[in-house]
């Protein structure tokens, strides 16, 4: 009879031991997965294609991002817009999904940006493409928001953000980062 009771215990460990296997794979998924930018998985202004934007698809889109920078890209506090200052740049298609990414996926308050920081901190791998694009565009923002800062304690908020965000950004590009180099 005892081998009995074991043969009958043994498929108790077995569910036992899978379970917590499935646990364990479920939250390193959960994990590696995990939504930088939240608001991209809602539907934006009604329009499919915009769903979960990105600005930067060639060479030319990184030219055109930087001539923006470069006449003028404003970013008012989280309740005013976007706007680019030279007027044919700001007539430009690809800069109106650009002002979709600026406005209504780029986390604008302190407290987004430190949870953004928080998972960055966390993330595993390399961002995806998307993901680095708007890390750099919240960073545009940071910097925008800590010069036009009022107080030294926003000032301090402001920039103890930035250099969160540069840190990501410098770790997503180095080679320690990368899995597949240990």
């Amino acid at each position: 009879m005892p081998g009995g009771c074991q043969v009958t215990m043994m498929p108790w460990k077995m569910v036992i031991v899978a379970l917590f296997y499935c646990n364990i794979n479920t939250c390193a998924t959960y994990r590696h997965n995990k939504v930088l930018y939240p608001s991209t998985v809602r539907v934006k202004r009604g329009m499919a294609s915009m769903v979960n934007p990105t600005f930067q698809n060639s060479i030319e889109d990184v030219n055109l991002l930087f001539e923006i920078l470069l006449a003028g890209l404003q970013f008012g506090d989280e309740h005013t817009l976007f706007s680019v200052q030279d007027e044919e740049l700001a007539s430009l298609r690809k800069t109106k999904k650009l002002e979709v990414i600026c406005e209504d996926i780029l986390p604008k308050t302190l407290s987004d940006i430190r949870r953004l920081t928080s998972n960055l901190s966390n993330h595993m791998g390399h961002l995806r493409l998307e993901d680095f694009e708007r890390t750099v565009l919240t960073m545009v923002y940071t910097a925008q928001r800590l010069a036009n800062a009022t107080t030294d304690q926003q000032r301090d908020l402001w920039a103890e953000s930035f250099v969160s965000l540069y840190r990501a950004i410098k770790l997503d590009l180095t080679a320690e980062n990368d899995l597949t180099a240990k």
